[in-house]
């Protein structure tokens, strides 16, 4: 993870600092205040799975369907923005055209493998929403490659996967994640041998169709203004 110290630009000025004081007082942070938990599991590209990072996903309910999460590089308060990540149940999952739902991730692994947990919340109140978002779908974006060490969000973003089986997750990502928030996956793994995943088993079209998807960007033609036809006058 890049330092604060490492990101380009000058510190915060006190002038800042004291504005963003005072706007605090008065502003309204009405779609920030709707988080209300904090995920910590792990991501991969969706074209290179060798490269593989933790995510620190900070969550809202807009419904108890959907869920919309900031994802960060770590839980601190100088974390970088990373990416975001929106959830939704199989009922909505399976209203999606087939080609939009190899971009959306299956969780049932990442539930009962252990490797998606809340840090510093009790298993059996942590495991009465993990048993939900087991049989959920998830769409995630990176913006920002903190894993090849980019000081800035550099290129365009990319889409990225979910484990969806033992043998995915490199060892030692594992082994400073379960040190640092004093978690065995493995012993979490029993605990949750009672969830189930999507009540139709995970789609096949789910998890890139089983295939890598490189996110790319062309150039295209962009009509000419005066070829666009003026809806009013």
């Amino acid at each position: 993870m890049l330092k604060k110290e490492e990101i380009p630009g000058e510190a915060t000025h006190t002038g800042t600092a004291v504005v963003e004081t005072a706007a605090a007082v008065v502003q309204r942070f009405r779609p920030i205040n709707q988080i209300h938990q904090h995920l910590c599991a792990f991501h991969f590209y969706s074209h290179d799975m060798t490269r593989q990072l933790e995510a620190h996903h900070f969550c809202a309910h807009l419904n108890e369907e959907v869920r919309q999460c900031l994802i960060f590089d770590s839980p601190e308060k100088d974390a970088r923005l990373i990416g975001i990540e929106y959830i939704v149940t199989e009922n909505l999952f399976l209203t999606l055209p087939d080609d939009e739902k190899r971009l959306w991730h299956s969780h049932e692994y990442e539930v009962k493998s252990g490797t998606l947990f809340l840090p510093g919340v009790p298993g059996p109140i942590e495991r009465l929403d993990l048993d939900k978002v087991c049989k959920t779908y998830g769409k995630v974006f990176h913006f920002w490659q903190v894993d090849r060490g980019d000081t800035l969000p550099l290129g365009i973003p990319q889409l990225m996967m979910a484990l969806t089986r033992d043998g995915q997750l490199d060892g030692s990502l594992q082994q400073k994640v379960e040190k640092r928030y004093g978690v065995s996956f493995e012993g979490e793994r029993k605990k949750r041998e009672y969830m189930s995943g999507p009540a139709h088993g995970v789609h096949p079209m789910a998890n890139g169709g089983g295939e890598g998807l490189k996110t790319e960007l062309r150039e295209t033609m962009i009509p000419s203004a005066a070829s666009i036809p003026r809806v009013f006058v």
